[in-house]
């Protein structure tokens, strides 16, 4: 088998194993509805296999080469919503007769061999996550008509032979191809395309020859007398490989996807208009936990809408200098202090201090009741109030 045979063949095996991936492929893909009404028109290359040339006893054996030709396709189908659409095409094939190889002669050959057909088509269409390209694959099955006008020469009058006429039988065909949507026309795709086509054989063409050069007989090649002679060019294996970029129009295309919903972040939760700065017993001094304490409200007064912050100070009922009223003048004394130590450590962390407000209040208004002369450590603190 040469080369190119050889290449020819192993598509043909691949083509039905690639068809049961791309099945697979449709279970697990989500389908690009395309719904209602459509029009596609697509044009490009076409090639086509060597043509056995069924052997007969009027005309020598071999096979039918063809050049690359042109072909076009205009279908108008119906898209049923859920990835499946369907569709009824007319294509045109137009291709020139490149030789006629035989191991008899030499010769020279000249023609065309253009077919056209109507086929109805199934085809399924796959979302792979790209909004700009959706794959689609089916087949389809019809009829089509091959309207040949050849003719062979052999050097030295050896042979003229002519081959004309129309056939027609049934025809089927594989389609793969790319959509891509074009986003400034709403219901446009551009498309690129391959498709495999054959028709069902033998094919008979009529055949008129005169000269020397005869058929088989008997498994031997003959040569007859210089005669006319008439009969049927008779072909099979018609495989054709098709190459096409086109257009499709959607008279009703599924609307696009709504927008994902915006992301509307948790609002942060509310800052603290308060804290609590506590103290050890008779110290006006901060504690490492205290300054920490001051640096969060710091902190939260650079992201509070706020006119003012009072800081105010308060003593237990104990006292360092027993005696009712020298124990609560120095306790007044004492918490007013505390109250200038954390409005300094907020300046420090860059609070304005223009917005602070002091107030020493001593040993009233605790936050726990106590006995007289109690110490209480949740008594001795700074309030920090947020206005």
């Amino acid at each position: 088998m040469k080369p190119r045979q050889k290449l020819l063949a192993q598509t043909l095996l691949s083509a039905p194993l690639a068809a049961g991936l791309l099945l697979c492929a449709a279970v697990t893909a989500k389908a690009q509805p395309v719904q209602g009404l459509y029009i596609a028109g697509e044009g490009g290359a076409t090639f086509n296999q060597d043509q056995r040339v069924r052997t007969s006893a009027q005309f020598p054996d071999g096979r039918d080469r063809w050049r690359t030709g042109a072909a076009g396709i205009g279908s108008i189908g119906w898209g049923l919503g859920n990835g499946f659409r369907v569709e009824v095409e007319g294509d045109y094939r137009s291709i020139g007769y490149q030789r006629f190889v035989t191991n008899t002669f030499n010769s020279r050959a000249d023609g065309r061999r253009q077919t056209y057909g109507v086929m109805a088509n199934a085809l399924f269409d796959l979302d792979i996550g790209k909004p700009w390209l959706f794959p689609y694959f089916g087949a389809g099955i019809g009829y089509g008509w091959t309207a040949m006008r050849t003719s062979v020469t052999a050097p030295g009058n050896q042979l003229a032979e002519k081959m004309g006429g129309t056939f027609g039988n049934f025809a089927y065909q594989g389609i793969f191809g790319l959509a891509f949507p074009i986003p400034w026309v709403v219901g446009l795709s551009a498309t690129a395309e391959y498709r495999f086509w054959t028709m069902l054989g033998p094919q008979s063409h009529g055949a008129t020859s005169w000269g020397t050069i005869g058929g088989t007989i008997n498994s031997i090649n003959q040569t007859h007398p210089y005669q006319f002679s008439s009969g049927h060019h008779d072909t099979k294996t018609d495989f054709n490989h098709t190459l096409m970029l086109g257009l499709r129009y959607e008279f009703n295309p599924a609307p696009p996807p709504p927008p994902p919903a915006p992301i509307v972040a948790a609002p942060a939760p509310a800052a603290a208009r308060s804290y609590l700065v506590f103290f050890d017993w008779d110290k006006s001094d901060l504690t490492d936990r205290s300054r920490s304490i001051v640096g969060v409200a710091a902190q939260a007064a650079a992201h509070v809408a706020l006119t003012r912050i009072t800081v105010s100070g308060y003593t237990d009922n104990s006292s360092a200098h027993p005696g009712q009223k020298a124990g609560e003048e120095y306790n007044m004394r004492l918490s007013l202090r505390r109250a200038e130590v954390v409005k300094a450590e907020l300046m420090r962390d860059g609070v304005p201090g223009t917005t602070i407000d002091i107030h020493g209040y001593g040993e009233t208004h605790p936050l726990v009741t106590t006995g007289p002369n109690t110490k209480e450590a949740q008594n001795r603190r700074v309030e920090i109030i947020f206005r």
